[in-house]
């Protein structure tokens, strides 16, 4: 018996240590799930970065997939970056493209492949920062004749590569440190001063239907406080591919057989928009909120709002869903909250411009900080957080002419973010999920693709191409306010049976789709008014009266897919006929455009006419009573009232924040 204690002693200790090993398991369980609710500690600890599959939506650190349709501009060398408009101004007479570099990883051969390389890291201040590069640039706007290293036919430069940046500063190409002060102000002197970056060698000319898309999603590690800045979130359903076989670029859904045309109809846009609904969802919260809970229930009282067709206030007809967006609008006045940045320095942050072609931005910058009913200074309670910087103003005050680089405007950007989720822990709740810009410039959506990827950008330049998405971006309407005092100075326009002109339109020679429309129709119809740029003579009908006399009045695209005509021709009652293919119009996920607009293919200008001609005068005089009656939707107020612009563009972006709203 003696002999056996020995063996006895050392099971029981076994034992003992078997329950120790299991206590200090369950403890360190227990720490992780109470204290660190950012993320996995076991799984940070032994796994590396994880590549994700598709479908994934993934946490903050994730770079999802770059969709061709964000991509395939830089291709398309007659995307020029310049003023849309004769009334769009450029003090600096600066011509450049508004998208990023993209590079060429290959020859021109034929076998060349698209390539999407997402670096990852986290620096020592925990920030994850994300490079995205395409080896070889090809840039738009430029002469593909060129040699490689060669720049001098170049018209236009796009963005220069992003560079990692630290949490408290940044460097200019020439080395200059630039930095946030404590105070919240930065140094605009050193961004400036930026000069333009190296120019990406240049590849012959490439055949956009022989390539294709490599674009893994990289997911990087959890990490307590990180944002990123990396490539633009996707929904699943707006992924694609370039089909090689074919002889013209086409589109194709993944879970669907048949491609979709690079010309993406009004019908096929209102079908991605439908599927971002069900499979696009924004970031899982890191930590959970109240407010979660109260977008969820307000989305679930949304979808399933009861059916409603009439409304002393609203005109049902003009609306895809009248039943959804009067809930929807109803909720949003009662409940929603917007917590509005106040960190920032002039002129770029907090300074609203009230005129010109990006008043848009302005007056939504100044009636929302001003605002008394939405806007919360209890950020905690705040389902929306406003980040009030101008577009136009970042440019005017940061480009350097001729220099061909958005490179500082876009460390501006940076910084500014860095800024706000040093002093504040909300972006880094949702990675920047439920914050929200407001942009009218050109370049706005080159200049936010990165650093703002996750948040819901209302912009002016609505482009598919451009990397727009369904479901989280809005479309911002472009309104010319000449007169700031009077913005409601001469709306409306003569009765229909008084209109004699059949079509009307110009403009200066802008892009590449106006000279062609003057090509087919200018002097050729009485019944065409087709003009170029148009003095105004003395005893002569001037724009805004060819506009008030006519029944169609063509807005045609300049530089970029937007152009102030669209609000303009509703101002004046005049059915806008729209030729600016993949353009989304304004307020598009609850406006049924097709009943107060005609949308007209680039194609299709030399049968312009005979689309016009084809329309039932029936139809035509429902349509302009649709105009009239769509009007109150466009009209800037000196005071925002019940349905105006300003309250149609917070609902926009309140409807795409809670329709994808992801619990925890």
């Amino acid at each position: 018996m003696m002999d056996q204690n020995p063996f006895l002693a050392c099971r029981v200790n076994s034992t003992k240590l078997l329950w120790l090993l299991g206590i200090s398991f369950a403890m360190v369980l227990l720490f992780q799930y109470f204290e660190l609710p950012y993320g996995n500690l076991l799984s940070s600890l032994i796994s590396t970065p994880e590549v994700s599959r598709e479908g994934d939506n993934g946490s903050l650190a994730e770079a999802p997939s770059m969709s061709l349709l964000q991509n395939k501009f830089a291709f398309e060398d007659q995307q020029e970056m310049a003023d849309h408009d004769e009334h769009r101004f450029d003090e600096k007479g600066s011509n450049l493209n508004n998208d990023s570099a993209l590079k060429i990883n290959g020859t021109s051969n034929g076998s060349s492949v698209v390539k999407l390389n997402v670096d990852v890291s986290v620096d020592a201040g925990n920030i994850t920062n994300i490079r995205s590069s395409l080896d070889e640039a090809v840039l738009p706007g430029c002469d593909e004749s060129v040699s490689p290293n060669s720049t001098a036919n170049c018209c236009s430069q796009s963005m220069a590569d992003e560079e990692t940046v630290t949490p408290q500063s940044t460097c200019n190409e020439n080395g200059n440190t630039l930095r946030l002060s404590g105070d919240n102000e930065t140094n605009l002197a050193n961004y400036s001063t930026s000069s333009a970056s190296a120019i990406s060698p240049m590849v012959s000319t490439l055949n956009i239907s022989s390539l294709a898309i490599s674009d893994p999603n990289v997911r990087a590690p959890d990490s307590p406080m990180s944002f990123n800045v990396g490539a633009p979130a996707e929904p699943d359903s707006q992924k694609i591919q370039i089909s090689r076989s074919d002889p013209s670029p086409v589109i194709v859904e993944e879970g669907h057989e048949k491609p979709i045309p690079v010309q993406i109809s009004m019908a096929e846009m209102k079908n991605l928009l439908l599927q971002s609904h069900s499979s696009y969802h924004s970031m899982k919260p890191r930590w959970s909120s109240n407010v979660d809970k109260e977008l969820l229930g307000a989305k679930l009282q949304i979808i399933n709002a009861p059916f409603v067709q009439d409304d002393p206030d609203l005109y049902p007809p003009l609306f895809q869903n009248f039943s959804m967006f009067k809930r929807s609008y109803e909720l949003m006045e009662k409940m929603l909250k917007v917590y509005v940045y106040k960190e920032g320095q002039k002129p770029i942050v907090h300074q609203a411009v009230l005129n010109g072609i990006y008043a848009s931005e302005g007056w939504f910058m100044k009636q929302m900080e001003t605002n008394r009913r939405f806007v919360t200074k209890n950020a905690r309670k705040a389902h929306l957080f406003y980040m009030p910087f101008s577009s136009r103003m970042l440019e005017e005050t940061l480009y350097v002419a001729n220099s061909h680089s958005h490179k500082n405007l876009i460390h501006f950007l940076e910084d500014y973010v860095h800024l706000l989720t040093e002093k504040h822990p909300y972006w880094n709740r949702t990675g920047g999920s439920d914050h929200f810009l407001v942009a009218c410039h050109d370049w706005a959506p080159a200049e936010t693709k990165y650093v703002m990827s996750r948040c819901m950008r209302a912009l002016c330049n609505a482009d598919v191409k451009e990397g727009f998405m369904f479901g989280k971006d809005v479309s911002l309407p472009e309104t010319y306010v000449r007169m700031p005092k009077r913005p409601l100075r001469d709306v409306g326009g003569k009765p229909p049976y008084q209109r004699s002109i059949l079509a009307f339109f110009a403009g200066n020679m802008h892009g590449y789709v106006r000279p062609i429309l003057l090509k087919h129709w200018e002097n050729k119809d009485p019944d065409m008014k087709i003009f170029g740029y148009l003095p105004k003579v003395k005893g002569k009908m001037d724009y805004v009266q060819y506009m008030k006399s006519s029944k169609y009045c063509i807005c045609a695209k300049g530089y970029e897919v937007n152009s102030p005509r669209v609000v303009e021709a509703i101002f004046y009652d005049c059915v806008p006929v729209i030729i600016s293919d993949n353009f989304v119009p304004p307020f598009f996920e609850t406006l049924n455009w097709e009943s107060f607009a005609v949308f007209v293919l680039e194609k299709d200008i030399p049968r312009l006419k005979d689309i016009l001609l084809s329309i039932p005068q029936e139809q035509y005089l429902r349509m302009q009573l649709h105009v009239k009656k769509v009007q109150q939707h466009f009209l800037w107020h000196s005071r925002p009232v019940r349905f105006d612009i300003f309250h149609m563009i917070l609902h926009s972006i309140w409807f795409n924040r809670v329709l994808h709203v992801n619990p925890r």
